[in-house]
């Protein structure tokens, strides 16, 4: 396999927490054309920095996916695909990107979309070095490897396995939990004969993609009513996941973990509470942190203005229940004894499988 920059160790004292400003979708005012909060990442980051859970030296920087990187998974036909500004126009919804010159588009919107890609693909590493990582960007859940849709111009969570599975000792089954409010068509085609991976989608059958041919990849489907609630949907997630947990023993977990299930959502259709969402997400880590199992989250789909507050009060609620590990890396404070901290980790770790 090539060599990649994303493979390489980040300092030992960061969390597995990673992100980069080039997350952020900014130019002239057209993001505000798609419902999609185009900085809720940064926001994200933002939170957790006054809540003094992270500084800047502490979290991971993402680092961008190269063409190299890319052809993983993706065809040399699809990445010349885009190209042409009107196809990025169609697969992100942003219909005036179409009369935008293609190097603007590049820089502007496929850029940060591929270092949220690179950003997944690195803490997929990091997952199974930590015992757990998030991606505060990533989860393009719609895109495979020849075409893009849905605001996914890359195919994240495919790279991040095959990745894994090429290139990481001990890793040759991966689960795949999307809990995001639409079907995972993306990553369901792109493993839809590989019997390492097992997917559980949970979705609102209603909505976008509606990908019948796609579903035939998914081992649980959880196929969702207009406007479910709090006490239905958490009663099915916990069941579903420690069954598919049961049902098959992975190396990683890569949650899906989109908000788009928010009460309110314009485009998912569902009615979760924030505290329903903060919940889920400690369903999931629970069920598998238990099991010995890495997790790796991506942000995913979330359209309103206070998602990134709920994906904030999450990650400090997964990491006030001890599920990240127990005490916050000390590589800024001049760590008197870092190797120390890492071996803490460690058994923290083993003390969960």
């Amino acid at each position: 396999p090539h060599r990649t920059e994303l493979y390489e160790d980040p300092p030992l004292g960061c969390w597995p927490i990673v992100y980069s400003p080039d997350y952020n979708i900014t130019f002239m005012g057209l993001e505000k054309l798609h419902p999609f909060d185009a900085g809720k990442w940064g926001k994200v980051i933002n939170f957790l920095k006054e809540e003094k859970l992270i500084a800047d030296d502490l979290i991971v920087q993402a680092r961008e996916a190269t063409d190299e990187d890319l052809l993983v998974v993706h065809t040399r036909r699809y990445l010349n695909k885009l190209k042409w500004s009107f196809v990025v126009a169609t697969i992100t919804e942003i219909p005036p990107v179409a009369f935008l010159p293609n190097f603007v588009v590049q820089r502007k919107v496929l850029k940060p979309l591929r270092t949220q890609t690179g950003g997944t693909i690195m803490a997929g590493k990091l997952a199974v070095d930590r015992g757990w990582a998030i991606n505060v960007g990533g989860g393009f859940h719609h895109c495979s490897s020849d075409k893009g849709g849905g605001f996914c111009a890359y195919a994240d969570i495919t790279l991040a396995i095959k990745f894994l599975f090429e290139r990481v000792q001990g890793v040759s089954r991966a689960t795949i939990i999307d809990l995001d409010a639409h079907q995972g068509n993306g990553h369901e085609r792109d493993f839809m004969d590989d019997p390492r991976v097992y997917i559980m989608d949970a979705y609102n059958r209603y909505i976008y993609p509606g990908d019948g041919f796609a579903k035939r990849a998914i081992k649980r489907k959880v196929e969702l009513e207009w406007g479910t609630e709090d006490a239905e949907y958490l009663q099915k997630v916990q069941t579903h996941v420690e069954g598919a947990l049961n049902e098959f023993k992975p190396d990683i977990v890569v949650y899906n973990a989109g908000t788009d299930i928010l009460d309110g959502d314009p485009l998912g259709g569902l009615a979760i509470s924030p505290q329903g969402i903060v919940k889920r997400d400690e369903v999931v880590f629970r069920a598998a942190r238990s099991r010995g199992v890495p997790v790796l989250m991506v942000t995913s789909g979330g359209y309103q203005k206070r998602t990134a507050r709920i994906i904030a009060d999450s990650i400090l609620n997964l990491h006030g229940l001890g599920l990240l590990g127990r005490e916050r890396p000390a590589c800024a404070l001049g760590s008197p004894s870092l190797d120390q901290m890492v071996r803490d980790s460690a058994k923290d770790f083993s003390n969960l499988s």
